[in-house]
């Protein structure tokens, strides 16, 4: 595919990075010299420095021979106007990065692709849903939800008192007579290996082990992993960045009691205006004092959303010290992501690869309606539409010649998700998750054409 990338930012040039890998013919653009110079040092695309939203510039760019335009820059009316010139030029498929969220929740109405924009993402409003849905899912360390929960992917790691631990997976199965859930991806304790499971996969204390769960599978992964379910209800937020505003919106509104911590004391008044329903504290989150006088150790969870990676990471473990059960913190580093359970927080989230995985669906082939990567691990995990003239279509599961590095781990079907197994046959319409690891990537695309 030929891509074109807007802006070199953090998102940008993550994207492109990632992009690069996949073997697509990349295209950044800039107006910022340094930022290419790095880019181009790092990665193997062009770079064409100049203003997005200039008609030569893209044509420079040959937006008339491109398969997606993707404008991320740090300004949201450059993303907008650069799609709609690039879709006049001939792009055939655009992608805008904007930050006022009320786009998004307004998009059918305003009608965006009527001007040429054919999908926006919020990299704020994707945390904010990220963490959420953390939030939700207590207990488990990362989740992603296909058609509303339909089915859902859960990790956890494997402690001593886990029910499943020493068993393999078919032993494990035997032990409950209606699956809701099926182990997708193992990652053994102190590697880096990711492991495709399959029914003679042991499993052990400490691994890493991502599930795709259907209703109810939640609820039976709690009680079989030895943990017990704690309501969570009590949250603190440092940080008023949009992040946190969006954030404390949302959790406002599904009746969590909040607290945001923000240091800029007029950032704090306008947030306490646009926030009547959570108390809003101006004081510096990193001070351990005034955490202990706003009752830290009362909170069920702690949500730093700084914009210093550093300061979300202290103060979370902070929190955890003072007794916070759940622990998530925004980081840009990308190497602090590899260490979220090293360093004792429970999850660490970044919003260049949220936004990341929700572009990618848009360079895989088949019709992948979503997709993301598995934290910290070597695997993918892609939702297909099958076609009435996939291969996969009217084929039971263990008459297909899936490679052994992917697995099927769930099936939406007419809303509803089901754990499949081998005498399960796939019909055209079904929405199909797999789980698979890079090199398999394209074998499975194949099934779905």
């Amino acid at each position: 595919m030929k891509i074109i990338i807007a802006g070199a930012g953090e998102v940008g040039f993550h994207l492109a990075k990632l992009l690069s890998f996949e073997s697509q013919e990349i295209t950044l653009l800039d107006t910022k010299k340094e930022s290419l110079v790095y880019a181009i040092d790092h990665l193997d695309i062009r770079v064409i420095k100049g203003d997005a939203t200039s008609i030569a510039i893209l044509n420079d760019a040959k937006i008339e021979t491109s398969d997606l335009f993707i404008a991320v820059t740090s300004s949201e009316t450059t993303n907008i106007t650069a799609c709609v010139l690039a879709k006049q030029l001939g792009a055939r498929r655009t992608i805008a990065r904007i930050s006022n969220t009320e786009f998004i929740d307004h998009k059918d109405i305003v009608g965006f692709s009527k001007f040429g924009i054919d999908e926006l993402i919020s990299p704020e409003s994707l945390a904010a849903s990220e963490i959420e849905l953390l939030l939700n899912q207590y207990g488990f360390n990362d989740s992603y939800e296909f058609e509303e929960g339909a089915l859902t992917m859960l990790s956890l790691r494997l402690s001593r008192t886990a029910t499943f631990v020493e068993k393999t997976v078919k032993e494990a199965a035997k032990s409950f007579p209606e699956l809701h859930f099926v182990p997708i991806a193992i990652q053994r304790f102190g590697t880096q290996y990711t492991i495709i499971p399959r029914g003679d996969t042991q499993f052990k204390e400490g691994d890493k082990v991502v599930f795709i769960t259907s209703k109810g599978g939640d609820e039976e992964l709690f009680e079989l992993s030895g943990r017990v379910k704690l309501d969570i209800r009590n949250i603190m937020i440092l940080g008023g960045s949009k992040i946190g505003l969006k954030t404390a919106k949302d959790l406002c509104q599904s009746k969590f009691n909040v607290k945001i911590v923000e240091s800029n004391k007029e950032n704090a008044f306008e947030l306490a205006d646009e926030l009547p329903n959570a108390l809003v504290i101006n004081g510096d989150g990193r001070n351990a004092e005034l955490l202990e006088e706003e009752n830290i150790s009362n909170m069920d969870a702690f949500i730093a959303v700084t914009g210093n990676s550093e300061t979300n990471i202290m103060s979370c473990l902070v929190a955890k010290s003072k007794g916070v059960k759940k622990t998530i913190a925004l980081v840009e580093n990308m190497d602090y992501y590899q260490l979220s359970h090293s360093i004792g927080i429970d999850t660490l989230i970044n919003k260049k690869l949220l936004a990341a995985n929700n572009i990618f669906r848009y360079i895989r082939k088949g019709e992948v309606v979503a997709m993301t990567k598995l934290n910290n691990m070597n695997a993918e995990l892609l939702e297909f539409e099958v076609k009435q003239q996939s291969k996969i279509t009217n084929k039971l599961i263990k008459d297909l010649d899936f490679p052994r590095s992917a697995i099927i781990g769930g099936v939406i079907r007419n809303g509803k998700g089901m754990i499949p197994l081998g005498n399960f046959t796939i019909q055209a319409g079904d929405r199909v998750v797999v789980c698979c690891l890079p090199r398999s990537i394209t074998e499975v695309e194949t099934f779905f054409f």
